[in-house]
């Protein structure tokens, strides 16, 4: 589900007019909907329920504001985080260490001593020579802390090649043939202390079969595990997809219609995966993890944005509006796409064939190419929807352009949860030499 829908001629979130809020706190600026983000967890973890012993943990990379954490938190999520400031907002947001799984490939030892302090629940270890090093680090502390080692399927999940991470050729993971005898290691260390196994084989996919083959493959392996070493959980990792093409419905029956990043198949729905999944991971008798980031936020969040000019040369016409690049990259950098929508519904049902783009000095700084969109001009609002996720967390201050303001609404209220930088705020922590 998402709360974005035309009321009265109006885009609103819930019951707050986008208009309106455009103009009170200016654009471009990102809007998310707690309605939204509450009902994607509530909706997953209900899926989930005849697992019994479960726990979602949010991978906070997608979307890290600390309202956003906070919200989540008080749902009773877990985490998943990718570095030592990952783990200090979650704190900071009211979220607990002991249910955080600390995931990615470079951990610092200030990163690792720190969360060890913490007391989080487990480490998802990326390669053996991290393994080497978590244990120094945990020795130097005198402590013993939790691992998981992630083991790669070499499943291949159809997804954009940015965001496939289950293969062999990818940067993560330990591959499935080598994973027992790093087990075995970890074993031996002694201020180790084997927890989970741990796996991850993409992004945005939006059908259910390669999760199901993933467990299935890695099955035997969890058994022999749990035998050897006790094994407390299995973490599947996140990925399940969402919508981004017609993201824009007023029924939940047509949104679970819409289709996915490059337009093909439908949103991938909680059911659906976890018909697929939850036989075969109920009979290994574990704790199961998951970790969904942008199925919880992505179609939470809009960035709304004004056009400022049109174009046209003899091949392209173009929509300039205020936002950038530095501001929603997906489109730049994996070729994200974005739906369009006036934030007052044209009265007339005529499209025009442009390019879409932003002020940055790139020419990859736009957010729709030969697109159809209804006319366009100047001083015209839009909504550039299924924001939420990959937005404002890898926005830039590039030519330099401060950060925008994030908003929060719940119900009839918008509560702005970032301020907007201003010039000053560029200047913070640079100096001129002496």
């Amino acid at each position: 589900m998402h709360s974005f829908r035309y009321v009265d001629g109006s885009l609103k979130c819930e019951g707050v007019d986008l208009e309106k809020l455009a103009s009170e706190v200016g654009t471009p600026a990102y809007v998310y909907s707690a309605e939204t983000i509450r009902g994607n967890y509530r909706r997953l973890d209900e899926a989930l329920a005849p697992l019994g012993d479960r726990m979602i943990c949010y991978a906070m990379k997608a979307n890290g504001n600390l309202s956003v954490l906070n919200l989540l938190a008080k749902e009773g999520a877990g985490f998943d985080i990718v570095s030592g400031g990952e783990l200090f907002k979650v704190l900071k947001a009211g979220g607990r260490a002991d249910r955080c799984t600390f995931a990615g490939v470079g951990k610092t030892a200030a990163e690792i001593e720190y969360a060890l302090r913490q007391g989080i629940y487990s480490f998802n270890v990326e390669s053996e020579e991290e393994l080497e090093m978590i244990n120094a680090v945990a020795a130097k502390a005198g402590l013993v802390a939790p691992i998981a080692i992630r083991v790669n399927p070499d499943v291949d999940a159809p997804t954009h090649k940015y965001i496939s991470t289950g293969k062999s050729k990818n940067k993560f993971g330990i591959g499935l043939d080598r994973a027992a005898a790093v087990y075995e290691r970890a074993a031996s260390l002694p201020n180790l202390k084997i927890r989970g196994l741990q796996t991850h084989i993409g992004s945005q996919i939006l059908k259910a079969p390669p999760f199901a083959e993933a467990v299935r493959k890695l099955t035997p392996l969890v058994l022999e595990l749990k035998a050897k070493y006790g094994l407390e959980f299995f973490s599947v990792g996140g990925g399940v997809g969402i919508v981004y093409r017609g993201a824009l419905s007023s029924g939940d029956a047509a949104w679970w219609k819409g289709s996915g990043e490059n337009g093909e198949g439908d949103r991938l729905a909680p059911e659906t995966y976890a018909a697929e999944v939850i036989e075969p991971l109920k009979a290994l008798g574990l704790r199961i993890l998951f970790e969904p980031g942008r199925f919880i936020v992505g179609n939470a969040g809009v960035l709304l944005t004004s056009v400022l000019y049109r174009k046209s040369t003899p091949t392209k016409n173009f929509v300039i509006v205020d936002a950038g690049m530095n501001d929603l990259i997906r489109p730049a950098l994996y070729e994200g796409y974005h739906e369009i929508e006036p934030l007052k519904q044209p009265s007339s049902t005529d499209l025009e064939r442009v390019d879409v783009v932003g002020p940055v000095c790139e020419s990859g700084d736009f957010f729709a190419q030969d697109r159809e969109v209804p006319v366009l001009v100047p001083g015209d609002r839009i909504a550039l929807m299924s924001a939420g996720a990959y937005g404002f967390v890898m926005a830039s201050t590039y030519n330099a352009r401060p950060l925008l303001p994030e908003v929060l609404v719940e119900g009839d209220k918008a509560t702005i949860v970032r301020a907007r930088q201003t010039w000053d705020d560029l200047l913070l922590g640079e100096r001129l030499p002496t």
